[in-house]
C-alpha cells in the first residue's frame, strides 16, 4: 500500500532512540501552520484588490478568512483528536500537510478570480483542517516522550506555532514584492509558492516523527511520590472529561486568553500604523508582526517551562493579572497621548508572550487534571474555545473598526474600546482559573484497565 509508511507501527522508535530527535519534527509542523498568525500581512493587499466589476472587499470580509481558518482548526481538532490517538501522529501530520498546502492553492485561485467564497473554502476550511490536525498531532507524542517535564514538552511542541509568523510574514512580503516586480499577480503567485514550500517542509516532520515503545520511560525517572493536589494520578476518558466543570473552566480560560490575544495579533500591522500615523510605514509594520511572532514563540516555551516549577494554575494567574493591567494601559501609549512606540511595542510583546504561553501550558494543565490517557482527544475538544475566540475576537475588532470608519470617526479612537474589552475578558478568565479544583473521582477510569500512558498512544 502506497501510504503504509504512515501506519503507527512504522513510526515506533527503536531501542536507544533519543527523545530529543522528536521536537524538530514537531517544530517542522508548527512553524509551517503558524503562518496563519501572519495573515494580517495579506489584509491590506487584499483590501486593495478590485474585481472585474470594480467591487472591493471590506475589512470584515477579509478578516473572516482568518476567523474561518481558526474556527476549523478547533473543529477539526475536536473531531479528529480521538482518531489521532488510534492512527498515530505520522498519518495525522501527512494529512495536515496535504490540507494546509492545498488550502493555499485553492485560495490563490480565489484571489485570481476575485471569489471570496473560494478563499474561504481554501485558506479557511481546508487550510483550517490542516491547522487543526497539525496542531494536535505532536502534542500527545511529546508528552509521552517527556513525562518528567510535561510543560517543557508542550512548550517545545507548540512554540513553533507562535514563531510561524516570524517566517511567514517576511516570506509573504518578499514573495509579493518579487512577483509584483516581475509583472505577475503578486498575491496568487505568493500563495501558490507558499503552499508548495510549506507542504515540503511539513513532510520533513512526517518522516522524522517517532512514538515511544509501550512502557518506555526516561532512564532513571520515577513519578514523584508527592505532588500537587491538582496533579491527578488517575486518568479520565475524553467522553467523561468534557462533562466535568474543570473542562469548561479551562475552556473559558482559553477562550478569554485567545480572544484577548487576537485583539492585537489579527490586527497587528494595521493597528500600529493607525495609532502612530506617519511614524510607522508598511515595512516597519511587517517587522512589528515578526517581533510579536518571536515573543509569541518564546513565550510558549518560557511560560510552559515555568509552569513545571510554579504550577499551571499559578502560571495562568500571571497571564490574567499582569495581562489585564497591560491591556488597560496599552492604548494610552498612542501618538496623541504618550506617543511612545517603544512602550507600545514592549507591552504588546509581553502580552503576546502570555498569549502564546496560554496555548503551550494548557495541554500540561489538562494532563495534570485528567491524566495522559486521552490527552490529545481532550485537548482537541478544548480547542473549540480557540475556534469560538477566532470568530468572536475578529468580530469585536473588525466590527468596532468598521463602525468607526462608517461613521467617519477617527479610526485610532476605536482601539481603546477594543483593548479595554479584552481587559474585561481577562478578568473573567481570572475568575475561572480561581475556581479550578481537582477532578472528582466519579469521573476516573478504572486504571487497572488503562495501559501505561507513557508508551504509545492508545
Amino acid at each position: 500500500m502506497a501510504l503504509a509508511f504512515l501506519d503507527r507501527e512504522r513510526s515506533v522508535a527503536p531501542a536507544g532512540y533519543s527523545r530529543w530527535l522528536v521536537p524538530p519534527a514537531a517544530l517542522a509542523i508548527h512553524l509551517s501552520i503558524g503562518q496563519v498568525y501572519a495573515f494580517s500581512v495579506f489584509k491590506n493587499p487584499l483590501l486593495a484588490l478590485h474585481g472585474a466589476d470594480g467591487s472591493a472587499w471590506n475589512l470584515k470580509e477579509v478578516g473572516s478568512i482568518f476567523s474561518i481558518a481558526i474556527a476549523f482548526l478547533g473543529i477539526s481538532a475536536a473531531l479528529f483528536g480521538a482518531w489521532l490517538e488510534r492512527a498515530g501522529p505520522r498519518r495525522a501530520m501527512f494529512y495536515a500537510a496535504s490540507c494546509f498546502g492545498a488550502g493555499f492553492l485553492i485560495a490563490a485561485a480565489g484571489v485570481e478570480m476575485h471569489q471570496l467564497a473560494l478563499i474561504y473554502l481554501g485558506y479557511g476550511v481546508i487550510g483550517g483542517i490542516g491547522l487543526g490536525l497539525g496542531y494536535i498531532s505532536p502534542v500527545s507524542t511529546l508528552i509521552k516522550w517527556f513525562p518528567d517535564r510535561p510543560g517543557l514538552s508542550t512548550g517545545l511542541a507548540i512554540m513553533g506555532f507562535g514563531g510561524g509568523a516570524m517566517i511567514g510574514g517576511p516570506l509573504a512580503g518578499q514573495l509579493m514584492a518579487h512577483f509584483k516586480s516581475a509583472g505577475q499577480p503578486s498575491i496568487p503567485c505568493t500563495m501558490v509558492a507558499m503552499g508548495v514550500i510549506y507542504f515540503l517542509f511539513m513532510m520533513f516532520g512526517v518522516f522524522m516523527i517517532r512514538v515511544p515503545r509501550e512502557g518506555w520511560k526516561p532512564a532513571g525517572w520515577q513519578a514523584p511520590a508527592k505532588q500537587s493536589a491538582l496533579i491527578s494520578t488517575h486518568n479520565v476518558a475524553v467522553a467523561q472529561a468534557w462533562k466535568t466543570p474543570q473542562f469548561w473552566l479551562l475552556w473559558v480560560m482559553l477562550f478569554a486568553n485567545v480572544t484577548a490575544g487576537i485583539g492585537i495579533l489579527e490586527q497587528a500591522a494595521p493597528m500600529i500604523q493607525d495609532l502612530f500615523k506617519g511614524s510607522i510605514g508598511p515595512a516597519a509594520a511587517v517587522g512589528f508582526v515578526g517581533l510579536l511572532s518571536i515573543f509569541n514563540m518564546a513565550g510558549r516555551f518560557f511560560w510552559a517551562s515555568v509552569s513545571d516549577y510554579i504550577g499551571r494554575k499559578a502560571t495562568y494567574f500571571c497571564f490574567f493579572t499582569l495581562g489585564a493591567v497591560l491591556y488597560f494601559v496599552l492604548p494610552f501609549t498612542r501618538q496623541d497621548q504618550m506617543n511612545s512606540v517603544p512602550l507600545f511595542v514592549g507591552i504588546a510583546a509581553v502580552l503576546l508572550s502570555m498569549y502564546g504561553g496560554g496555548f503551550s501550558t494548557i495541554p500540561a494543565y489538562l494532563k495534570d487534571l485528567f491524566g495522559g490517557y486521552n490527552v490529545s482527544a481532550i485537548h482537541g475538544r478544548l480547542l473549540t474555545a480557540w475556534s469560538v475566540a477566532g470568530i468572536v475576537g475578529p468580530l469585536i475588532v473588525n466590527g468596532i473598526l468598521d463602525h468607526y470608519v462608517e461613521t467617519k470617526l477617527p479610526k485610532q479612537d476605536a482601539y481603546p474600546l477594543i483593548l479595554h474589552i479584552m481587559t474585561g475578558l481577562l478578568v473573567i478568565g481570572f475568575i475561572a482559573n480561581l475556581l479550578v479544583r481537582a477532578v472528582d473521582e466519579r469521573y476516573w477510569l478504572n486504571d487497572k484497565n488503562v495501559p501505561e500512558v507513557v508508551g504509545a498512544a492508545h
